[in-house]
C-alpha cells in the first residue's frame, strides 16, 4: 500500500484513453526515442446500439461510462502485465466545443527564471477568466499559442533556464458546456481512476501530422477532417492560431443508418459499408452484384450494386460535408494541406473525393513515424491517431511535470459521488 501511495506517473507506461461513440479504447506505450513509441497494448470495449454511454463525443451516462473506463483499463493492465492502471491521458471533443483567444501577464518586477509552476499559474488564471465570465461552460483545453518575455515573441515555449521581468502567455482555449467536463469527471471518479490530463482532439491531431510531416505544416497552415461515428469536424490552423473548429453531429454511424434503411440489418449494412463501399459513383472501379440478407422485416436476400451502393453513400457524404466545406472556403486561401483521419475515413476513395471538392491539397494523416517500425499494422489506421497522438502530448506533459503523484479518487470522493447521484439526476 506505501508503494502505490508514492507511486508517481514517471514510473507508470503512457497511457491513452478515446471515448468514441463506437466504442472505448484504450493504448499503453512506452518512449523508446524521442518522438518515438512502442505500442505495449491496446484493449477496446464496443459500445452496443440502444445503450450508448457517449454520443455525439459528449458522456450521457457516467454510471456505463465509469464501468467501461475502469473494464478497458483493467483489461489493459492485465494485458501488459501490471495490477492496475489508476490513471490515463484522454482526449476531448464533441459537437459543441468552441474556440477563443485568451491570455496571462505576469510582472514579476525583476529578471526571473521561468518556472513550470509560473506557467501553470497563468494557464490555470486564463481557464478561470472564461468560467467565471460565463459560468454555463467548461475549459476543455488549453492550447499554447505564443509567449512573450519582455515584449519579445517566443518560438517555443520558455524554459527555466529563461529569465525575464514580464511574462505573456497566448492561448487557444477551447470550451464547451459544463456538461461535458461534469460528466467526464464523474465517469473517471466512478471508475476509481485519474485523469493525467486532457487534451482536445484537434491538438491531438494536429501534433501528430506536424511531428510526422514537420513544423513547417503549421506554419504554412493546414486543415483536419475528422470522421468518427456520430461526429465529423474540420479543424483549420496556421502559425500559432485556430483559424476554425467546426463540428456536425453526423458521421459513420449516420451513413450505416441510411444504408439500413434500404431494408437490411444495421450489422448489415456496417459490413457493407465497410468491405464494399466508396464515397462517389464516380470512383467505383468495378460495379458488382451483392446479394445480401435482407432485414427480418422483410426476410430472404436483397441484391444491391457497388454503384448504387455508392450513390447513396454519396448523398450522405454531401450532406454530412456540405457545413464544413462551406467553413474550408473562407480559409483555404490561407492552408497548404487538408488531412483526413478518424475511423470513418476509411471508406474507398475517400481522399480522392474530398480532392473534388477543394484547391486545397489533400492526403491521409499518418502517425507510423511516432511507432516503432515492428508496430502491427492494424494500429496504422487512422482510427488509432487520436490515440497514439494523446501519447506523445502525453509524454510531453510528463517531461514538464516530472515526479508529479498518481492522483486517484479516494473513499470519500466516491461516497461524495454516490451521495450527489440521490439527490440529482444528470443522465
Amino acid at each position: 500500500m506505501a508503494r502505490r501511495q508514492t507511486q508517481t506517473a514517471d514510473s507508470l507506461p503512457l497511457v491513452a484513453l478515446d471515448l468514441g461513440s463506437d466504442s472505448v479504447r484504450a493504448m499503453a506505450a512506452q518512449r523508446i526515442a524521442p518522438d518515438l513509441f512502442r505500442i505495449l497494448g491496446v484493449e477496446e470495449r464496443p459500445q452496443k446500439l440502444g445503450n450508448l454511454c457517449v454520443e455525439q463525443g459528449i458522456i450521457t451516462q457516467s454510471s456505463s461510462a465509469g464501468y467501461v473506463i475502469a473494464e478497458v483499463l483493467k483489461l489493459l493492465a492485465n494485458r501488459i502485465g501490471l495490477d492496475e492502471l489508476p490513471t490515463a491521458f484522454i482526449s476531448v471533443g464533441g459537437q459543441s466545443m468552441q474556440i477563443v483567444a485568451v491570455h496571462s501577464r505576469r510582472d514579476q518586477a525583476r529578471k526571473k527564471e521561468i518556472s513550470q509552476t509560473l506557467l501553470d499559474e497563468m494557464e490555470l488564471e486564463c481557464k478561470q477568466k472564461i468560467e467565471m465570465r460565463n459560468p454555463d461552460v467548461a475549459v476543455l483545453g488549453l492550447v499554447p499559442s505564443y509567449f512573450k518575455l519582455d515584449g519579445v515573441e517566443q518560438d517555443e515555449m520558455p524554459s527555466p533556464e529563461q529569465r525575464a521581468a514580464l511574462v505573456e502567455a497566448h492561448y487557444i482555449a477551447f470550451y464547451g458546456r459544463k456538461v461535458i467536463d461534469t460528466m467526464l469527471q464523474k465517469s473517471f471518479s466512478q471508475a476509481a481512476r485519474s485523469i493525467e490530463h486532457a487534451f482536445v482532439r484537434p491538438e491531438c491531431l494536429l501534433s501528430t501530422f506536424a511531428t510526422c510531416d514537420g513544423n513547417h505544416v503549421l506554419m504554412n497552415g493546414c486543415a483536419v477532417l475528422d470522421f468518427g461515428a456520430q461526429t465529423t469536424s474540420l479543424t483549420a490552423y496556421k502559425s500559432g492560431q485556430y483559424l476554425i473548429n467546426k463540428v456536425v453531429p453526423k458521421g459513420g454511424y449516420h451513413i450505416t443508418r441510411m444504408l439500413e434503411q434500404q431494408g437490411m440489418s444495421f450489422a448489415t449494412a456496417e459490413v457493407l459499408k465497410k468491405k464494399f463501399g466508396c464515397a462517389s459513383p464516380d470512383l467505383v472501379q468495378k460495379n458488382l452484384r451483392l446479394r445480401v440478407p435482407a432485414g427480418p422485416e422483410i426476410g430472404g436476400d436483397m441484391i444491391i450494386s457497388t454503384m448504387e451502393l455508392a450513390e447513396a453513400i454519396e448523398l450522405k457524404m454531401k450532406e454530412i460535408l456540405a457545413p464544413l466545406m462551406d467553413e474550408l472556403r473562407k480559409v483555404e486561401s490561407r492552408i497548404s494541406t487538408l488531412y483526413i483521419t478518424g475511423g470513418g475515413s476509411m471508406l474507398q476513395g475517400m481522399e480522392d473525393y474530398i480532392q473534388s471538392l477543394t484547391p486545397v491539397h489533400v492526403q491521409y494523416g499518418a502517425h507510423n513515424l511516432l511507432l516503432h517500425r515492428d508496430t502491427e499494422d492494424r494500429y496504422l489506421s487512422p482510427q488509432y491517431t487520436a490515440l497514439v497522438g494523446t501519447i506523445l502530448l502525453g509524454q510531453d506533459y510528463r517531461d514538464n511535470h516530472k515526479n508529479q503523484l498518481v492522483r486517484k479518487p479516494g473513499f470519500l470522493d466516491r461516497v461524495k459521488e454516490s451521495t450527489l447521484d440521490m439527490f440529482i439526476d444528470s443522465e
